[in-house]
């Protein structure tokens, strides 16, 4: 996600030594942190006030080059949890979604595949597997319709538009052709499009990144409708702006199951340093204002983009949860299975994608986000499944997409080592 925009800002940012980059760099300062210090069932919290300045410290060229999991290493999880390779019979595995019958449906997205995985062995492998759809033009968001246990769609948002395909409880294979839903902005800057109906199934929720950093949508016309999430009918029409100033949502929607608000993991800007701007979890307000460009947590002005709109500086939202900046947060879910210890049903799972504009990198992981059985978030996050970056830096996986399981584990795809892995838990 983040690294799509590598070459974008390459002029515009200072590089950090390579010594600034790895193990060997000081420790941060709290609330912040870096891959050295991730560890399952550390609380963490950022708020608004730990904010440096811009620029306080220069931004960092930092894009991880993925290598091989040494056969030693293993993801981590808190103590009485269990981590199995559930598969490596995928390429590029992005967002995973369980649908009603139980069976996992999983986006390939850059060889433009929907694939699907049935069961769990004793062994804790697939029972089955099989290719839904081809042909797609990255596919990312997955969802079915109507909500329940009963579809007769399911929809893929690819990066130009929204599909739907006839689905009933089993196929494993499309039985027809993908029905045009409604068109999107392209392939230039965040790709996936994410998308989630309302519990009525009325509204059909799609996430639209922006096409740049920080490109004032004023100038730059490409921006029009983007850094978005929209909202439209499930037969596409009605399509109109749900929230606004959201730089990138496109890779987490999700319901909140307790109170049916649309909920979001966003990728913010780049470029301002280490320690800006936090990536966050946020439940949506309707017609909410969320900064991009102008403006972030909060009324904070960026510099880049100086004096423009001061109109809309008292309308900016704060998120509900800040997480560390770069992070690239992607796949939300609400955890309402059974396995876990009680104290996580109703909870956020989400995967971070991992930093390239931050020195030492930070991300690859899993986190967890307490909603305290309320569902409602307190600005507090845990790291839950961690590991994926080897002690001298170097990045074995990243995590992309979460789902829960009919029995109740957490699936966790991973486009770094082309793998799903399962998360179940195995005692105190």
């Amino acid at each position: 996600m983040r690294e799509f925009f590598q070459p974008l800002v390459v002029l515009l940012l200072f590089f950090c030594t390579a010594c600034a980059q790895g193990a060997s760099a000081p420790p941060p300062k709290a609330p912040f942190t870096d891959y050295r210090y991730e560890k399952p069932g550390t609380t963490r919290k950022i708020t608004v006030g730990d904010l440096p300045q811009p620029y306080a410290t220069k931004s960092a060229i930092n894009g991880p080059e993925v290598v091989d999991r040494p056969k030693n290493v293993w993801p981590q999880a808190p103590a009485g949890f269990k981590v199995e390779l559930y598969t490596t019979d995928v390429h590029n595995p992005r967002k995973i979604l369980t649908a009603p019958n139980g069976d996992f449906f999983v986006a390939e997205s850059h060889g433009g595949d929907i694939k699907i995985f049935r069961g769990i062995t004793a062994d804790g492998k697939p029972q089955q597997s099989s290719v839904f759809a081809t042909g797609l033009d990255q596919p990312y968001g997955i969802a079915f319709y109507p909500p329940g246990p009963d579809p007769q769609y399911v929809y893929i948002g690819q990066t130009d538009a929204v599909l739907r395909f006839p689905y009933h409880n089993g196929e494993l294979k499309a039985t027809g052709k993908p029905e045009h839903i409604a068109t999107l902005p392209d392939h230039e800057g965040h790709w996936t499009r994410d998308l989630v109906f309302s519990p009525d199934g009325k509204q059909l929720f799609v996430a639209v990144g922006s096409g740049s950093n920080v490109d004032d949508p004023d100038t730059h016309p490409g921006e029009k409708d983007r850094a978005d999430i929209l909202v439209m009918n499930p037969d596409g029409s009605g399509m109109r702006v749900y929230a606004y100033g959201i730089r990138n949502a496109g890779g987490g929607l999700a319901i909140n199951p307790k109170t049916g608000e649309l909920w979001c993991s966003v990728n913010e800007r780049d470029g301002l340093g280490n320690n800006l701007v936090p990536d966050y979890i946020t439940h949506v307000q309707e017609g909410g204002f969320y900064g991009w460009p102008y403006y972030y947590m909060g009324g904070n002005p960026d510099p880049r983009l100086k004096g423009k709109h001061p109109e809309l500086k008292s309308k900016v939202i704060v998120p509900d949860v800040l997480l560390q900046p770069h992070n690239a947060s992607l796949e939300m879910v609400f955890y309402e299975g059974k396995q876990f210890p009680a104290e996580y049903r109703g909870d956020i799972f989400s995967s971070q994608h991992g930093s390239w504009n931050r020195a030492p990198r930070a991300g690859y992981e899993v986190i967890r986000v307490p909603l305290h059985q309320t569902g409602h978030a307190s600005g507090e996050y845990e790291d839950f499944l961690t590991g994926f970056v080897l002690p001298n830096g170097d990045v074995w996986g990243r995590p992309v997409g979460v789902a829960v399981a009919p029995d109740g584990s957490l699936l966790v795809t991973d486009d770094g080592s082309n793998s799903i892995w399962r998360v179940s838990y195995a005692g105190k």
